[in-house]
């Protein structure tokens, strides 16, 4: 079997600053800037964070529900005040939040991200609707963050091998520096370097030509996941991002989870018709997002993306 071209680099996407990593005793924040949570769930979660030596803060109201749109955890005022208060406390180190759902897209421009970018850099974790606080961070704030399983989410609370990824990366960022899991392989050969970037597909989309959004993926190593967009709302996703020029000059694409989107043979036609176009390297099943195991992958670091390994590998760890 013949190797495939070597690594190229491509301007765009840029490296972003990377937080420290965790030390036992540290105080982290629970936030829930999306939808509202389950309370036997939170504490389950908790105790896992406890079981990692790590001190968890739980926002004032992550247990709250709007009062009249029981899909929102609390008011956007009250979710946003959570997440910039915790950011902004000096005492924590990290800001994980509890869940996704919707709503993130109602509050992230309450937040005074000249404040979030003066209190430095930190670990923040989530992913699905968190998506488009990850994309804020990285243009308004230039900071690096973790697409990862959130405290109350049920891949979390079960799956051991989730648990070991975040706490992997907290705790021992260089111990996992090469990503992907065993049922990775190429939907389309090739290998590229680039800056991670990415989350839910449907985020993505819905960021575009919003204040502030990213411009375009190009040079960078997109992941791309999602859950229960069926096969021709995926392929609207991905229409309209092609359409766009969002992913002109993209260096290759990483795709992990598509839990209840459908048949996979049915997903996977949509991705191979939408996405073999781009001539770049493209992984599929790489193990993060919405399925029964949830790897964290940093956004905003360099790495190469090799689909004939079927791995992400990273050079330099996700935290510092």
């Amino acid at each position: 079997m013949t190797a495939g071209p070597a690594p190229t680099t491509s301007a765009g996407v840029k490296a972003l600053t990377r937080a420290a990593r965790l030390r036992p005793g540290a105080r982290v924040a629970v936030v829930a800037p999306s939808g509202p949570v389950p309370e036997e769930r939170l504490a389950a979660g908790l105790d896992i964070l406890r079981g990692w030596e790590l001190e968890p803060v739980v926002a004032p109201h992550v247990l709250d529900t709007h009062p009249e749109l029981d899909f929102l955890a609390g008011t956007d005022a009250a979710r946003a005040r959570d997440f910039q208060e915790a950011w902004c406390d000096p005492g924590v180190s990290a800001v994980i939040c509890a869940r996704g759902g919707y709503g993130v897209q109602r509050m992230v421009d309450l937040l005074d991200w000249p404040a979030i970018r003066a209190a430095g850099p930190k670990v923040f974790v989530g992913y699905s609707d968190i998506t488009a606080l990850h994309e804020a961070f990285a243009v308004r704030a230039g900071l690096a963050t973790l697409h990862g399983p959130m405290v109350a989410a049920a891949t979390f609370l079960k799956d051991p091998r989730t648990q070991e990824s975040l706490r992997a990366t907290l705790f021992e960022p260089e111990s996992v520096r090469a990503l992907g899991l065993e049922t990775a392989r190429p939907l389309a050969p090739g290998r590229a370097r680039g800056i991670t970037l990415g989350g839910c597909v449907s985020l993505l989309a819905a960021d575009l030509s919003t204040p502030h959004a990213r411009p375009s993926a190009r040079g960078g190593l997109l992941l791309l996941e999602d859950v229960g967009e069926e096969p021709y709302r995926l392929d609207r996703i991905l229409t309209q991002l092609l359409r766009s020029g969002w992913l002109d000059g993209v260096a290759a694409v990483g795709l992990g989870s598509w839990a209840e989107c459908g048949p996979y043979e049915e997903i996977r036609a949509v991705l191979a018709d939408r996405l073999g176009g781009l001539g770049v390297p493209v992984v599929e099943e790489m193990g993060f997002g919405h399925g029964e195991t949830a790897l964290t992958v940093p956004l905003g670091v360099p790495g190469v993306l090799d689909a004939e390994s079927g791995t992400l590998t990273l050079d330099v760890p996700a935290l510092s």
